[in-house]
């Protein structure tokens, strides 16, 4: 199984970006972010690598300076994983 705790834990990213995905996570509700990302229905551990993939082309994007680059989505992408690694059981999660 891949370790996602590592995987978010190598993220390079912005701090302003990472500390307004931290901030986020207080209003996540599962049912309505996924299905808005794409991902409705999906257990943790299935739904984290779409997530994941989603989120580091969302990243390529931002380096790129690609005119399509959406802030907003690029930190609603990381508060889904921050908080979908949070419902991983500990021994999937490592």
């Amino acid at each position: 199984m891949t370790d996602f705790r590592t995987t978010v834990q190598q993220l390079q990213r912005p701090k302003m970006l990472i500390h307004a995905a931290r901030m986020g996570l207080t209003d996540y509700r599962r049912d309505r972010d996924l299905r808005r990302l794409g991902h409705m229905s999906l257990p943790p551990e299935l739904a984290l690598p779409h997530l994941l993939q989603a989120e580091e082309l969302a990243e390529e994007k931002r380096r790129r300076g690609d005119l399509g680059y959406s802030p907003l989505q690029h930190i609603d992408l990381l508060i889904a994983v921050l908080a979908e690694m949070r419902l991983l059981p500990r021994a999937a999660a490592a």
